[in-house]
């Protein structure tokens, strides 16, 4: 570990606090459908898709159409994806002629991408088309993102109103969550990427000659515009396998800080957004100080074991850290760094292998996945999810000191209760269970590349993060199979879909209720004890439940590794 290192993150930290007002601001206007300085130029764009689209912004919807018509929403996306992915060849922006998809991988990419996953079997170089990754897949960046930021807020108005049956229209918060909040800062944060020297452009490729004198062909496209998206949306499907590791993705030191800030900062912005929204902004910094806290352990953790490096190598005379599968020009701190925190929040981009990382500073990406990527999270899913937690928090919290459960004045029920657990629930059942399937499964051990603790890391790293939407991979597993690509489609559509139905569900039940005002045997929801509490529900309901995995897995492992021992 260095002093630098540990600059690093604290100016990555320092960052992420000066950002979350300004970005909680726009996301509240936005949610509230206020007027911004964008609707001048924006505004008659928004009419005009209402009106060719035959939506009236003002005709909010229940919880049950508000989810039906995101999920419709959802699958014809997902359709209209695999026709795109399959039909690639005959498709325009086909400059290095690449062929369709098989069925299998198109199914993978196409869920993989509605899902806000982002999940690649495949090199993106050598696989898809301009007008694939343009058509197909930018436009899922945006729309998935949005989706999530969406519901997020349908969550927030059932906490913020009062005995209303509505929370709002879908179509009207994804079109202005797009137009007024992603498309703009991806705009800016695209000519940023392109002055970088980031590409952008329709050719396919450029040959370059090496020191050595030999020919080389470098594949370009659509870069920038694709970058932007891919760490504000937190989707992390990059064009080229090699994904933020790349220099065409990731070209120095300072744009990596600035994806890493990015990956944050809606996700941050709708902690403050939610205790605008609720009339005390001293709720949302809570939820943003557990977030923190979360994040600050876990990055201290995954750093130091990456520095200690691995003690079988000491013995053979390689001292210093591990610097397996990480840039030089990145080193273990920002290398260390984007992994928790692109596991943190559902984003999946990387700019080291995961596989490669020590056992307990690989297993720190993987247990930020299995708590739900609520430690600032995905674009709207972090906050929805950590609410989740927060219901069952106020509940506990209730318990103790024995009174009805109450938070920002609305009483949680045992209704909201049983939905949360459901809600939770969902994630243990669908990893653990596809885990199960794949270890005995001959389809499943045939993709293994380690034998021991390590190869069942990689299987549950899979399913983790599919289930979890993040995207990230032990890439040391082959998931390019029909067994892979089907299960693990699967497993990011149960994963995004059956979280959201009884969220929806929760919200709707909150909008109906009255608020009650606090009183005397209230528990305080803003303080460092609520903040405390938090974090221990999170930790006890949400990762001991995978404390049995692990100690099979990573915890294996390393110790394994302390005592020399190889598979």
């Amino acid at each position: 570990m260095t002093i630098q290192g540990w600059l690093l993150i604290a100016v990555f930290t320092g960052l992420v606090i000066a950002i979350t007002k300004p970005f909680g601001l726009g996301l509240y206007a936005v949610m509230e459908g206020r007027r911004t300085w964008l609707h001048p130029v924006l505004g008659p764009v928004e009419r005009a898709f209402y009106a060719l689209s035959g939506i009236d912004p003002d005709k909010e919807q229940s919880w049950i159409r508000f989810g039906i018509h995101m999920l419709l929403f959802n699958v014809a996306g997902l359709f209209l994806t695999y026709a795109i992915l399959r039909l690639q060849y005959y498709l325009p922006l086909n400059p290095l002629g690449f062929a369709g998809l098989a069925p299998h991988l198109a199914w993978n990419t196409a869920v993989s991408f509605t899902t806000n996953t982002n999940w690649q079997s495949y090199s993106g170089e050598s696989t898809m088309s301009q007008f694939s990754q343009m058509v197909g897949l930018t436009i899922h960046n945006f729309i998935s993102a949005a989706t999530g930021i969406a519901l997020a807020f349908a969550f927030i108005r059932g906490f913020a109103r009062r005995e209303t049956a509505v929370l709002g229209n879908f179509w009207a918060d994804v079109t202005r969550v797009t137009l007024y909040l992603l498309l703009p800062v991806c705009l800016v944060y695209a000519v940023i990427l392109l002055a970088a020297g980031v590409p952008q452009t329709f050719n396919g490729s450029v040959v370059a000659t090496t020191l050595e004198g030999a020919k080389q062909t470098l594949v370009l496209g659509p870069v920038a515009s694709q970058e932007a998206i891919k760490m504000v949306g937190t989707n992390g499907g990059g064009i080229y396998n090699g994904n933020s590791a790349h220099p065409y993705e990731n070209p120095s030191a300072l744009i990596n800080l600035l994806q890493m800030v990015s990956i944050f900062s809606f996700g941050a912005g709708l902690t403050w957004a939610f205790g605008k929204a609720v009339g005390n902004t001293k709720q949302g910094w809570a939820i943003f100080s557990a977030m923190l806290a979360l994040f600050l352990v876990g990055t201290a953790v995954a750093y130091s074991a990456e520095s200690a490096g691995n003690p079988i190598h000491h013995a053979l005379g390689v001292p210093g850290g591990n610097m397996e599968g990480k840039e030089v020009r990145f080193g273990i701190a920002a290398s260390s760094l984007f992994a928790v925190v692109t596991t943190d929040a559902s984003c999946g981009a990387v700019n080291a292998m995961h596989d490669s990382f020590t056992a307990i500073g690989g297993m720190i990406p993987l247990f930020n996945i299995q708590l739900g990527e609520i430690i600032f999270g995905g674009v709207g899913s972090g906050l929805y999810g950590m609410l989740l937690f927060v219901i069952l928090g106020v509940f506990v919290a209730g318990l103790m000191v024995g009174r009805t459960p109450e938070y920002v004045g609305k009483k949680i029920d045992g209704r909201e209760v049983k939905l949360a657990v459901l809600a939770i629930a969902v994630l243990p059942l669908i990893i653990l269970g596809f885990t199960g399937l794949a270890a005995i499964s001959k389809d499943g051990l045939a993709g293994l590349a380690n034998q021991g603790p390590h190869g069942f890391s990689e299987m549950l790293y899979a399913f983790t993060s599919a289930v979890g939407n993040n995207g990230s991979a032990f890439a040391g597993l082959t998931a390019s199979t029909p067994f892979y690509d089907g299960l693990l489609g699967v497993a990011m559509w149960l994963g995004r879909f059956f979280v959201i139905v009884p969220m929806l569900a929760i919200a709707g039940s909150l909008g109906a209720k009255r608020i009650v005002p606090e009183s005397a045997g209230s528990f305080p929801t803003t303080g460092p004890l609520w903040v405390a509490l938090l974090i221990g529900v999170i930790l006890i309901l949400g990762g001991l439940t995978f404390l049995p995995s692990l100690a099979l897995g990573p915890i294996a492992e390393h110790i394994a590794m302390i005592h020399g021992q190889q598979f």
